[in-house]
């Protein structure tokens, strides 16, 4: 396999920047430019040992004063020989260095190549694969958790249990369908039926966590929503722990909508400032009224900020049954509770942007709406693509339920029953198509 290379930290100056080597020459190439201080080298030196020396470059340069450590195959991240360099975080080392492994015959690795290779090598599966990314771009400690349980091969073992039953019941059918002229029991259909119901069941419950746990990777799009001067920027400014946004006592400060993302009882939240919904004849107010609308319409929760300090208006009425029309998750904000308050009919949360008064009650209502803390750590699904395979191969099950309570021949049963199989390898990528592996590596930075 051909040896590639790539700067595996982020970019510009730090006190480490590593580059890493991966196939076939790989402790060759280290071994040409890196000679350790013990005079031994790097060919002979052992496995996961960091080893300190002299780097240079391919014309025998000094470079810099840096740590190496190889592995051997099978035994490294991507199952092949592989090198990795610690430098000083100097941009220049880095790029000297690579050039010279370039010019030694690496090449440089494309976006998620180490990984790519490590699930080709069969030292992850796919769900494990895509968990790395997912634990790199973690914002919350749910989502990092998640993400650790799944490259730990949670998700792995509980779609493995699930194809394990369904290889049983397959190779009882395909007897079925091998010698057609013994009818199959009425107590051994019974039997298929419980178990595919269970499995079935299994699968359903799997997919119901994906509609929240879109929400651990990705955040919840949050639209807040009110009329003119009610503060819904300030409450922007007191989630987000900064100002954000201009707040000024003027109706109407924000025309546009502003987006922040933060973290709110634990649940990472894509806020959206709107401006004031309200009547207007300014042109420009007219714009940004729609664009508030529009991203109420494209949110999962409603924050909709009132003044308690105020009675009630029509304004107020008309946002809080918009949103309600929505069907999405909604809070109703009374702001400004430090001000003497006012009666009101509406339920709510009580808050102050300007002291933090009620914020922990909002952010315990986030937490108990959008936190998943049922499902064992690793279970839960986040992945568009996986979510899709494990509707499928659920759907395929409900049929070959129909299919056996409706005396269909073994052999529809049976191609049923693959279908979910075959849906639930696409999971683990025991089964994929070589273009969708490319796409789901394309995520991934260079150098992982």
């Amino acid at each position: 396999m051909e040896t590639i290379a790539a700067v595996a930290t982020a970019g510009g100056r730090s006190a480490i920047g590593i580059v890493r080597l991966s196939g076939d020459n790989a402790v060759e190439l280290a071994s040409d430019l890196f000679k350790p201080l013990n005079g031994k080298d790097m060919k002979n030196a052992q496995p996961g040992m960091l080893v300190y020396g002299n780097l240079y470059d391919s014309q025998n340069r000094p470079i810099d004063m840096c740590l190496c450590t190889i592995s051997k195959a099978p035994h490294s991240y991507t199952g092949e020989d592989t090198a990795e360099f610690q430098c000083h975080g100097s941009p220049m080392v880095l790029s000297q260095l690579l050039s010279s492994l370039f010019e030694l015959g690496a090449r440089q690795a494309e976006a998620g190549e180490f990984t790519k290779r490590a699930f080709l090598n069969g030292k992850m599966d796919l769900t494990g694969a895509e968990a790395v990314i997912d634990l790199i771009d973690a914002e919350t400690p749910a989502a990092m958790r998640n993400a650790r349980g799944q490259l730990g091969g949670a998700m792995l073992r509980r779609i493995e249990e699930i194809y394990s039953r369904l290889t049983d019941i397959v190779s009882h059918f395909q007897a079925e369908v091998d010698f057609p002229d013994d009818d199959i029991d009425p107590f051994e259909i019974e039997e298929y039926t419980g178990e595919l119901r269970e499995l079935e069941s299994s699968l359903n419950r799997l997919y119901g966590t994906y509609s929240r746990g879109r929400f651990i990777r990705d955040g919840v799009p949050c639209a807040i929503l009110g009329k003119p001067n009610v503060g819904k920027s300030s409450l922007l400014n007191a989630l987000a722990g900064y100002d954000r946004v201009i707040v000024t006592d003027i109706a109407g400060t924000t025309r546009d909508t502003v987006e922040e993302k933060c973290i709110v009882g634990g649940v990472a939240l894509r806020l959206v400032d709107t401006a004031g919904i309200h009547e207007t004849n300014d042109a420009v107010e007219r714009l940004g009224v729609e664009r508030s609308r529009k991203a109420a319409e494209q949110a999962e929760l409603l924050l909709v900020v009132t003044d308690s300090s105020a009675p009630l208006t029509e304004e107020d009425r008309s946002v809080l049954s918009m949103a309600r029309s929505l069907n999405v998750p909604m809070v109703h904000i009374r702001n400004k509770a430090d001000l003497p308050q006012v009666p009101c009919e509406e339920d709510g949360i009580s808050v102050s942007s300007k002291t933090g008064q009620g914020l922990s009650e909002l952010e315990k209502w986030i937490s108990d709406n959008f936190s998943i803390k049922e499902e064992p750590e690793g279970q839960v699904l986040t992945n568009l693509r996986q979510a899709e395979k494990v509707l499928l191969a659920k759907n395929a099950l409900s049929e070959a339920i129909k299919a056996l309570s409706s005396d269909i021949t073994p052999d529809v049963v049976l191609t049923l029953v693959e279908e979910a199989m075959d849906a639930l390898s696409e999971i683990t990528g025991a089964s994929i198509h070589e273009d969708i592996v490319d796409r789901i590596f394309h995520r991934f930075c260079v150098g992982k």
